[in-house]
C-alpha cells in the first residue's frame, strides 16, 4: 500500500518538475491572441500532455523492473525508436540549456552594471550561468541538490511575493483583448512547461507501481502547475500591455523575459525586487536540473570516465553547444523554448502513443477506440512539430506581422 508521504511527494515532485523558466516565456507566446483564448490553450495543452502521461505510465508498468526512457523505446518499439529517443532527448536538453543561459544574461548584465557600473555585452553575459553555477553541476547530483533547495526556497518566496503585489496593477482593458488568428504561436512553449512526464519511471518504483495512485498523483500533480501558470498569466497580460516601448510585443522581437519589461510598470522597491529574484531562481533551478541531466546523460551514453577529466569534458559537452547556438542565433530565449515543444510534441506525445499502440495485453490500446486515440495523439504531436518547421521557415510570421510590424524595442 502507498504510503501518504509517498503520495504527496509524488505530486509535489510532478508539479516541481514541471514549473520552471518556462513561465518567463509563457505570457510572450500567447500576448498576441489574448487571455480568452490563451486559457483555452492551457487547458487544452494539459489534457494532451495528461493523455500522454497516461500513454507513458501504462508502458512503463508493462515493462518488469526499473527502466528509463530510452530503455522503455527501445523494448517496445526497438533500434528505431532507441535511436529516435536518443536524438531528440539531447536536442530537448540543448534547447533548453541554451534558453535559460539566454534567460539569465540580461539579469546578470543587469546585476554587473548595478554593482560595479560596467556595461558588459551580451555575448559576455551568457557564460555568467555556466561559470558561476556549472561548478555545481560538475560536482554531480549532490552538489547540485543542496543549491537547489536554497533556490527552490527563494523561488517560492519571490512568486508569492510578486504575485502577491500586482494585481492592483491590473489592467481589465489588457485582458479584454482577443485574436485567434496567432493562436498556436505559443502552444509550443506551453508543451515544453508541461514536460513532467520523464520523472513517471522514478515515480513507478517510488509509489510500489501502484497505478490507481500514480494516475491520481500524475492528474493533481499537473493540475498545481496549470493553476499557477493561469494565475501568472492573469497577472502579466494584466499588467504589462500588448503593444508600446515596454510591451510584451516588444519583448518577443527581442526573445527576452517577460519579467525585463514588467519592472517598468511597478513601482514598489520589494516587487520590483521580487522581479528581479523570481527571474533569477525560476532560471537557475530549471538550468540546474536540466544540464545535471543532459551532463549524466553524455556521460553514460558515450561512457565517459568519472574522474576530473572526464567530469570536464562532460561539461564541455554539455555547456558549449548551448553557447555556439546563443552566438548564432538572435531571439536566443524565445527561440530555444519553441525549438525545445517541438522536440517535447515527438518525445512526449507521438512516442508515448507509439509505445502504447504495442501493449498487446492492453484492452483499451487494441480496441477500435484505443486505436482512434493513438492515432489522433500522434497526429497532434506531428501537427505540433510542423508547426515549428513552418514557423522557422518563416511560413507563419504573417500570423503576427500587424503587431510585430509596429513594435517599439527597449
Amino acid at each position: 500500500m502507498v504510503r501518504f508521504s509517498h503520495y504527496f511527494g509524488a505530486v509535489l515532485l510532478i508539479a516541481g518538475t514541471t514549473i520552471g523558466a518556462g513561465m518567463l516565456a509563457l505570457p510572450l507566446g500567447t500576448a498576441f491572441c489574448g487571455y480568452i483564448p490563451a486559457l483555452i490553450a492551457f487547458f487544452s495543452i494539459w489534457l494532451v500532455m495528461l493523455v500522454s502521461a497516461f500513454f507513458f505510465l501504462d508502458v512503463n508498468l508493462s515493462i518488469p523492473g526499473e527502466t528509463n526512457f530510452v530503455t522503455m523505446c527501445e523494448k517496445t518499439l526497438g533500434t528505431w525508436g532507441k535511436v529516435v529517443c536518443w536524438v531528440f532527448y539531447l536536442l530537448l536538453l540543448y534547447s533548453l540549456t541554451a534558453a535559460y543561459i539566454a534567460g539569465s544574461s540580461g539579469v546578470f548584465k543587469n546585476v554587473i552594471y548595478s554593482l560595479i557600473g560596467v556595461d558588459i555585452p551580451m555575448q559576455l553575459a551568457y557564460f555568467c550561468l555556466p561559470l558561476f553555477f556549472g561548478g555545481f553541476v560538475y560536482l554531480g547530483t549532490v552538489g547540485v541538490d543542496i543549491i537547489n533547495r536554497v533556490l527552490m526556497i527563494g523561488l517560492i518566496i519571490a512568486y508569492i511575493l510578486l504575485v502577491g503585489g500586482l494585481p492592483t496593477h491590473i489592467s481589465l482593458e489588457n485582458l479584454s483583448h482577443i485574436d485567434f488568428t496567432p493562436f498556436w504561436f505559443g502552444l509550443l512553449i506551453m508543451l515544453t512547461s508541461f514536460g513532467y512526464h520523464i520523472i513517471i519511471p522514478s515515480l513507478t518504483t517510488y509509489m510500489y507501481h501502484d497505478r490507481k495512485h500514480l494516475r491520481r498523483a500524475i492528474v493533481i500533480g499537473s493540475l498545481i502547475p496549470l493553476a499557477v501558470y493561469i494565475l501568472w498569466e492573469t497577472v502579466m497580460l494584466g499588467v504589462v500591455p500588448l503593444e508600446g516601448e515596454y510591451s510584451l510585443t516588444s519583448a518577443w522581437v527581442q526573445g527576452i523575459p517577460v519579467t525585463q519589461v514588467l519592472a517598468h510598470y511597478v513601482s514598489t522597491p520589494v516587487v520590483q525586487w521580487s522581479i528581479y529574484f523570481f527571474t533569477f531562481f525560476a532560471i537557475v533551478t530549471s538550468f540546474l536540473g536540466v544540464s545535471l541531466s543532459l551532463a549524466d546523460f553524455l556521460t553514460d551514453g558515450l561512457r565517459i570516465k568519472g574522474t576530473w577529466r572526464g567530469r570536464l569534458l562532460a561539461m564541455t559537452l554539455t555547456f558549449v553547444p548551448p553557447l555556439l547556438f546563443l552566438f548564432t542565433t538572435d531571439r536566443g530565449f524565445i527561440y530555444a523554448l519553441q525549438h525545445a515543444g517541438a522536440f517535447v510534441a515527438l518525445l512526449l506525445i507521438f512516442l508515448p502513443a507509439a509505445m502504447a499502440w504495442t501493449l498487446k495485453k492492453h484492452r483499451f490500446y487494441q480496441s477500435v477506440g484505443g486505436r482512434v486515440v493513438l492515432l489522433g495523439m500522434m497526429a497532434i504531436a506531428l501537427g505540433l512539430f510542423c508547426m515549428d518547421i513552418l514557423k522557422s521557415m518563416g511560413l507563419m510570421d504573417h500570423l503576427i506581422e500587424h503587431y510585430v510590424s509596429t513594435a517599439d524595442t527597449i
